[in-house]
């Protein structure tokens, strides 16, 4: 099996194939890669397996279980049934003579470091489920049309492939003038009419589906101080499907910028097909020496989300193209680029910042290399965050220990290490950082009887150890053994080029991502459509987890199912005691088990045990499970 990427959507395409909806998605991808239209969508959105599939989703997410205006959250969808849930999505969407209209919108503003805010919109998790539905069936679609010069918000692609791209641009390419760009409030002016356009023309063209995404779209905001208003434009924030429609928006700029140099009719004339050992590419050389003969602007486009930035040859050039694109923007997209905050930066001279990274290139013999770092408000903003937490080991604050504080303070570290270790003076920066946090340490932790800040303390985990196990620079508080961990013990990692060939929606991408199910797709099928029974949606759902979780074998004996008929899903603490229908208290075992762990009388139990002829293994995991029935052990 392929090793596992953070980076790629793993999680989702297994939680797809659980569903049994990987074959419908792929179908949508190759048709839309075709140029196909989708006159017929809301089917497919409202299909059992799709809903389903949506609920398992979103119920990963933190955010699902943050309440909206109405003041539920997943909880209360998982505690109803499937065939409740599926009828409740269908009569929402389709039920209603006025047609779908979605609750208003809890607005919640956001502290951002500058000491402004960020607006947040929360919608009701009925709301989230079927924008979830809505964006597991566009998104096949929209991938099929998007440009390769886009990271954000899609699937197998990430911050790192954009900083690696940056870094090609600017070290290989050799373009050092970049031109950075703002959208003044790009998500709170979205023109809905546009947009609208934009999706027919990317094939979505169900009326129904656009009309229950206007009315998304124009969702009534109740704001924190209680009044209602009413958008005539941009983006929800906070919506699960807005990242997606901000993507569709900006699509038209990738492909414009593209047009103009990248794939220029003249590239498309001259360019040639090559071979480079198993893979394929299009070779675009002598179309660009051909063409820098000419008058056109040499430009490539790196887009983050709303956040991009244009490379050029010289400043001429970034100066007409700013001019240019600034003009597109505001003629085709009807929005506007702020002029105080969009540049043309030479990075031979100065840093340009993108994504919190800031980048320039130095020279070095006969070239120009890249140089790299955390952006200095960036710094100063974590640097501030890491010593007041530092604070808080010291003294922790009330009703929290101090382990829970050196836990919350390893993980902000993790995350800043994770995030910049592909800057390459991410080293300096962190130990910056380091010597702050230490002598801030250092200070809190004297006492009378000396520093309780010392060298040695508790065992390190595996991944400690594989990460930090050479590090000097490993410090306890004494008396915890959780160590601080050291963010200046940090390597630079060359960021990952993103690889074509992965992609979620062929057979031939995915298995770059991971291999499929080795399970029995047959049983995986029927536990799937099961009807509930009474059950919870989160109890049919763990099911399918604990299938694969299991490898398809029974947990008591270790023998695969051969039928779903066979499978018994068993409270480790029983209903009547307490017990939820959670995933931690759920196990699949065979049927034939199932006497063993109710019966009580001694007899019965000694000839249920000696016709299914169990083993001191076997016997030992039945007590178990029966201890925490509360009943007495078979002996």
């Amino acid at each position: 099996m392929p090793k596992k990427n953070k980076n790629l959507c793993v999680d989702d395409l297994r939680h797809a194939e659980y569903y049994g909806m990987q074959a419908i998605y792929d179908e949508l991808y190759q048709k839309s890669l075709n140029g196909d239209s989708f006159p017929n969508l809301m089917s497919i959105i409202l299909s059992r397996e799709n809903i389903l599939l949506a609920y398992r989703n979103i119920k990963a997410n933190k955010g699902s279980y943050t309440a909206g205006t109405d003041k539920k959250n997943i909880t209360d969808i998982g505690g109803m049934s499937p065939e409740e849930v599926v009828e409740k999505v269908r009569f929402i969407v389709t039920g209603s003579q006025h047609g779908y209209r979605p609750k208003p919108v809890r607005r919640k503003d956001i502290p951002k470091p500058n000491g402004k805010t960020r607006p947040l919109g929360i919608p009701c998790i009925w709301d989230r489920l079927i924008q979830q539905c809505i964006k597991q069936v566009l998104e096949p679609i929209c991938e099929a049309r998007f440009s390769n010069n886009s990271y954000g918000f899609r699937p197998n692609r990430s911050v790192e492939h954009a900083i690696n791209r940056t870094y090609n641009m600017l070290q290989r390419i050799n373009l050092h003038y970049v031109i950075e760009f703002d959208i003044k409030g790009f998500f709170d002016n979205v023109n809905h009419s546009k947009l609208i356009k934009q999706m027919w023309a990317l094939g979505i063209q169900d009326k129904q589906l656009l009309f229950v995404i206007r009315r998304i779209l124009t969702a009534s905001i109740k704001m924190p101080d209680g009044s209602m208003i009413k958008p005539d434009r941009g983006t929800p924030q906070g919506g699960i499907i807005s990242p997606l429609l901000a993507n569709i928006v900006l699509n038209e700029l990738d492909w414009w910028i593209d047009s103009q140099w990248q794939n220029h009719p003249i590239v498309q004339k001259q360019g040639k097909y090559r071979r480079i050992g198993k893979s394929e590419s299009f070779d675009r050389g002598k179309a660009f020496k051909t063409m820098r003969k000419t008058a056109l602007k040499e430009m490539y486009i790196i887009r983050y989300a709303d956040d991009f930035r244009i490379f050029c040859r010289n400043r001429e050039s970034a100066e007409k193209t700013k001019e240019a694109v600034t003009k597109w923007i505001s003629e085709r997209l009807k929005l506007e680029v702020s002029p105080e905050k969009t540049r043309i930066v030479n990075v031979r001279k100065r840093y340009s910042e993108f994504l919190g990274f800031k980048i320039r290139v130095r020279p070095k013999k006969h070239k120009y290399v890249v140089q790299s770092g955390i952006c200095d408000k960036k710094l100063s903003l974590e640097k501030t965050k890491l010593v007041e937490q530092a604070k808080h080991i010291a003294r922790p604050t009330e009703r929290k220990s101090c382990l829970y504080e050196i836990q919350l303070y390893n993980s902000m570290v993790l995350g800043i290490q994770n995030y910049f270790c592909v800057a390459t003076c991410i080293s300096i920066d962190c130990r910056d950082i380091h010597r702050r946090v230490m002598t801030v340490l250092k200070n809190r932790l004297n006492s009378e009887k000396g520093c309780r800040l010392v060298r040695e303390g508790g065992t390190l985990t595996q991944s400690e150890k594989e990460r930090f196990g050479n590090s000097k620079m490993i410090r306890y508080v004494a008396g915890i053994e959780q160590p601080i961990y050291p963010i200046a013990f940090i390597k630079h990692k060359i960021p990952m080029a993103k690889r074509n060939a992965v992609n979620s929606y062929t057979v031939k991408g995915r298995a770059l991502i991971h291999t499929n199910l080795n399970l029995n797709h047959k049983i995986l099928d029927d536990i799937s459509k099961q009807k509930s029974g009474g059950h919870s949606m989160e109890y049919m759902d763990c099911r399918l987890s604990l299938f694969s979780a299991q490898q398809g074998k029974c947990s008591i004996c270790g023998e695969e199912f051969t039928t779903s008929e066979e499978i018994e899903t068993w409270l480790k603490k029983p209903a009547e005691k307490g017990g939820m229908e959670r995933y931690q208290n759920m196990i699949l075992i065979h049927k034939r088990y199932v006497p063993l762990l109710v019966a009580t009388s001694p007899e019965e139990l000694k000839t249920i045990s000696k016709s299914l002829k169990i083993n001191k293994k076997i016997l030992e995991k039945v007590n178990n499970l029966r201890k925490q029935a509360w009943l007495p052990a078979i002996e």
